[in-house]
């Protein structure tokens, strides 16, 4: 049995076909989607850890696949690069007014983070990670949030058990219930005021455009002079020794430094300089190593690496030494400044 269908063009011609009667869907196009055709497509994984595929992945071979993957963009630290998104960070912060939205702040489902990884990351090479790395690149992201500790591994299996801070930051979305039905009217597209009045300003990123003739004399302003940093001395006795439970804890810790930075026999610079006794040394010291010349600056104004300027530097690098090429975000607790100053202290020339 067969159909006659007859269409009209545009020229005036009509031309027919011929079809079959029996076709398969209701446009009678294509055939019903292969089972292994449904799974190719069916990549979603869900909160509850359906969808992932078997594997694991650790801390530290995530911090050695982030880096040769992500950290061009993400910083070495997860701190990010330029304009590229911060992926750590912000604890506490969402409820402030310029609030910093990462993935230990904001997001609420540890699939998120693996879902988006696995599918469009690293950029512009999407899909070239393995399911094991992307396992280890989310456990660091983890571990850059101090949500986890160095020697966690995530892995299909505990994928589930594991809660982001803020899971219960989010509301569902009833506006099509509460709100739509007030919405009504065509919308106005021009000349929908008589006047504009700027009541606010974006000053974080500047983007307000100024009154004329402002920015010219803005230009003209001569600049403010920045105040020196105030440089601590050295301190000249030599301190007692450190607590051997204070030095555990700062070994700890400076394992957020080794990607960077060496200490004990044989170390080396790497992107940071060796530390072998840095305690008390003048900055800028270390034989071999290019140093940025901020910190060139601050040296030759007489910077001494005491507890007191490096506690101030490790907890704000970039706010201490403006300049500085050292990408760590600081260490967010006076313990573990005071840990791994304990812990540096051990290590002599």
């Amino acid at each position: 049995m067969s159909r006659f269908l007859k269409f009209t063009l545009v020229a005036g011609l009509t031309i027919s076909v011929t079809a079959t009667a029996v076709w398969s869907g209701e446009y009678g196009l294509g055939r019903p989607a292969l089972p292994e055709e449904v799974a190719a497509w069916d990549v979603n994984v869900m909160p509850d850890g359906r969808g992932l595929p078997e594997g694991s992945g650790d801390v530290w071979t995530g911090e050695q696949v982030f880096i040769e993957n992500c950290a061009v963009c993400h910083g070495d630290f997860a701190e990010g690069v330029g304009n590229w998104p911060k992926l750590a960070g912000g604890e506490g912060t969402l409820a402030n007014e310029d609030p910093l939205k990462t993935v230990g702040s904001y997001w609420p489902h540890l699939s998120t983070v693996w879902d988006y990884v696995n599918r469009s990351m690293p950029f512009g090479n999407a899909q070239s990670l393995s399911p094991d790395d992307v396992y280890a690149i989310t456990a660091y992201i983890l571990y850059s949030n101090f949500l986890v500790e160095d020697d966690f591994v995530l892995s299909h299996e505990n994928f589930a058990e594991f809660e982001m801070p803020n899971a219960d930051g989010f509301i569902v979305d009833d506006r099509a219930e509460t709100e739509y039905a007030t919405w009504h009217g065509e919308p106005c597209m021009e000349n929908c005021k008589d006047s504009v009045e700027i009541t606010m300003r974006a000053a974080v990123l500047d983007v307000t455009p100024e009154e004329a003739g402002a920015e010219a004399e803005e230009a003209a302003a001569p600049a403010a002079e920045e105040p020196p940093v105030e440089v601590a001395a050295a301190e000249p006795e030599t301190a007692a020794a450190p607590d051997p439970e204070l030095v555990a804890a700062g070994e700890k810790v400076f394992r957020q430094c080794k990607a960077c930075h060496m200490v004990g026999d044989g170390a080396k610079n790497r992107v940071g300089p060796q530390l072998n006794g840095v305690m008390n040394r003048a900055a800028g010291a270390v034989d071999g190593f290019k140093y940025s010349s901020a910190l060139q600056d601050m040296a030759a104004d007489g910077l001494v690496w005491n507890e007191e300027n490096l506690a101030a530097f490790l907890a704000d690098p970039r706010g201490f030494m403006n300049g500085t090429r050292m990408g760590f975000g600081g260490l967010r607790s006076d313990e573990d400044i005071a840990a791994i100053t304990a812990y540096l202290s051990t290590f002599g020339e």
